[in-house]
C-alpha cells in the first residue's frame, strides 16, 4: 500500500479511511478498539495507518475508547536507588504493552491515609491499575476496598495487597549473616534500616534467628533509616565497641557510611571489620573496599510488577507472582576476623 505524502498537513482519519477503502466510522471503531469489526478489515485499517503515517493523540485514543492504557505508581518519596531502579523495570514494561505511567509519592512515615489519598489520585488521573512501591504494614487496612476496583500488585513485602511480587527478604539476612559466621567471626553485629519497612523488619528478625541457630545471642540492633549519615552514625558507635569484627548492614548507601567511620576511627574493613550489606547497587563494586552485598534484581521487579498488573487489566490468564532471587556478591569488604591480640 503507498504512503500518501500531505506536506503541508498531519495524516488524518480520512487520510487513512480512503487509503483503506472503508468509512471514517470504521475507522474510529477500530482504532477505538470496538470488537463488531470483521478481522480482515481491521487488518486492512491498521495497515493504513501504518501507510499514511497516522498518530492517534493519546487523549484522543483514551476519549475515543474509554481507557487509559495508564499505570499508576505509588512511591516512598526518597532518594533511594532502589525505588527509581523498581520504576524503571516499570516503565520498561508499560512502553512495551503501549501504557504511560504516571506517579505518586507519599512523605516518609505518612499515616495510612496518605497512601489511601494518593491511590485516589492515580484513580482519578485515569490509572488503570495500581504498582506499590512501599512496603509496610498498613497498607491492606488503609487501601481498603480500592484494591477490589482497580487491579492492583505491590512488591517485596507490601503488606498483602493485589498480587505481590516477592524477594525474600529473609533469605537476604541469611545469606549475608551466614557469610560472615562462616569465615569465623564469632558473632554478626547488625545496622537495621528503617523499621517502617517491612523489609527491615523481615531481615533483623532473620539476622537474629540465624545467630541463635548458631548458639549466638544477638548483640543490640544499632538502629538506621536507609541513609549514608545514619551509617555513619552507625559506624561511629561500632568503632567505640572493640570486639566488632563483623556488620550486616541493611543497606549499601548506610554501609558507605558505616565504612567511612569505621575508617575515621582508624579500624580497616576489613583487616578489623568485615562489613556485608543489601542491595548491590552501581557504586557499591567501587566503594574502597569493593563491597560485599547481597544483590536485589529491582529492575526485574519492577518488571514483573508492571507484568502482573497489566494481566490483570487485559483479563489475561492469571499466572503466579514470582519470587525473585537475591544473590550474595563476595568482594574485598569480608574476610576472617583478625587474629586474637596476645
Amino acid at each position: 500500500m503507498p504512503r500518501r505524502s500531505q506536506p503541508d498537513r498531519a495524516p488524518n482519519q480520512v487520510d487513512v479511511a480512503r487509503a483503506a477503502g472503508v468509512s471514517t466510522q470504521t475507522v474510529s471503531r477500530v482504532i477505538s478498539g470496538n470488537p463488531n469489526v470483521r478481522p480482515e478489515t481491521a487488518q486492512r485499517v491498521l495497515a493504513a495507518v501504518d501507510a499514511v503515517g497516522y498518530r492517534l493523540h493519546a487523549a484522543a485514543a483514551s476519549l475515543a475508547s474509554g481507557r487509559s492504557r495508564t499505570l499508576g505508581v505509588i512511591t516512598i518519596s526518597s532518594a533511594e536507588y532502589s525505588t527509581s531502579a523498581i520504576v524503571l523495570g516499570v516503565e520498561a514494561v508499560a512502553s512495551e504493552e503501549g501504557y504511560a505511567v504516571t506517579s505518586a509519592g507519599v512523605p516518609h512515615h505518612s499515616a495510612p491515609a496518605s497512601f489511601a489519598g494518593a491511590f485516589d489520585r492515580l484513580e482519578r488521573q485515569g490509572a488503570e491499575g495500581i504498582v506499590i512501591l512501599a512496603p509496610v504494614g498498613f497498607l491492606t487496612e488503609a487501601l481498603g476496598t480500592r484494591t477490589e476496583r482497580t487491579p492492583t500488585v505491590g512488591h517485596r513485602q507490601a503488606g498483602g495487597v493485589g498480587t505481590d511480587v516477592l524477594v525474600d527478604q529473609r533469605a537476604i539476612a541469611r545469606a549475608a549473616t551466614e557469610h560472615l559466621l562462616d569465615l569465623g567471626h564469632r558473632t554478626v553485629w547488625h545496622v537495621s534500616g528503617d523499621e517502617f519497612w517491612q523489609e527491615s523488619n523481615a531481615r533483623r528478625e532473620e539476622w537474629e534467628t540465624v545467630l541463635r541457630e548458631r548458639g549466638v545471642t544477638p548483640p543490640p540492633v544499632i538502629p538506621g533509616d536507609w541513609t549514608p549519615e545514619s551509617g555513619y552514625r552507625a559506624g561511629r558507635t561500632i568503632a567505640a565497641i572493640p570486639d566488632v569484627t563483623a556488620v550486616f548492614v541493611s543497606s549499601d548507601e548506610m554501609a558507605f557510611g558505616v565504612i567511612r567511620a569505621l575508617h575515621e576511627a582508624g579500624r580497616m574493613v576489613p583487616d578489623d571489620v568485615s562489613v556485608v550489606s543489601v542491595d548491590d547497587i552501581a557504586l557499591a563494586a567501587y566503594a574502597a573496599p569493593a563491597l560485599t552485598t547481597v544483590r536485589q534484581p529491582f529492575e526485574e521487579v519492577g518488571r514483573a510488577a508492571a507484568t502482573q498488573v497489566i494481566d490483570m487489566i487485559e483479563k489475561r490468564e492469571s499466572r503466579p507472582a514470582p519470587q525473585l532471587r537475591a544473590e550474595l556478591i563476595v568482594r574485598a569488604s569480608t574476610a576472617p576476623p583478625p587474629a586474637p591480640r596476645a
